[in-house]
């Protein structure tokens, strides 16, 4: 008979603003060699606790020793190279990419889009459902109405950096940039570069024959 060697698997420390699109292409390709784990998505806003916070989650499951490897979900996300700085000193690959904008529209298709007006703000299927918490509640224009044209003073239009054809989503996008006052601009995406990564990384926690 043949002996079957059953690998650990591979954690996936996300940033929680992805956890319903990795949650998605795990059950819908059926990787159950991925564990999912995230850090809050509010630090879209406190961008500076996110190396910390990720030095943590690693050591934690390293101490644990539950995995043969540890991914990392997340981009830059205006931490300033720190973040990249704690995952090469901790071993751990990222996917590639300044922000999920960047690796759900992948690389060349981003930058074309900053190419065509450098004054976009970005939206994802997350960003569009919680914008009112995220941006309007989030940077406090709810309460002081005057920072919407201080923040948003340089931006043209929105972005939508659609995951899904969702038209609840695009109408809610679409009021987004009304109550901002920008032109409104949607491209499908779908998972993008997300799924190519996930998939290039599956047996790193797959089960082998021995």
């Amino acid at each position: 008979m043949t002996a079957i060697t059953h690998l650990k698997p591979t954690l996936l420390i996300s940033c929680g603003a992805l956890a319903k699109e990795v949650v998605h292409l795990i059950d819908n390709n059926n990787w159950q060699a991925f564990v999912l784990e995230c850090l809050p998505a509010d630090l879209h806003n406190k961008p500076k606790l996110i190396p910390n916070l990720m030095r943590e989650k690693i050591k934690s499951a390293k101490q644990s020793n539950k995995y043969d490897h540890i991914l990392a979900l997340y981009g830059d996300c205006g931490t300033g190279g720190l973040l990249d700085a704690v995952l090469n000193e901790e071993g751990v690959e990222r996917i590639p990419g300044a922000h999920c904008y960047e690796f759900f529209a992948t690389t060349p298709k981003f930058e074309d889009l900053s190419k065509q007006e450098i004054g976009s703000f970005y939206l994802t299927d997350y960003l569009t459902r919680f914008f009112d918490r995220l941006i309007i509640k989030g940077l406090g224009i709810d309460r002081h109405p005057e920072l919407k044209d201080i923040y948003f003073a340089n931006y043209k239009r929105i972005v939508y950096l659609a995951q899904t054809d969702d038209p609840t989503l695009d109408k809610m996008a679409k009021d987004a940039a009304v109550q901002l006052g920008l032109e409104y601009v949607r491209q499908i995406t779908s998972y993008g570069n997300l799924e190519k990564f996930m998939s290039a990384n599956l047996n790193t926690g797959d089960v082998w024959p021995n």
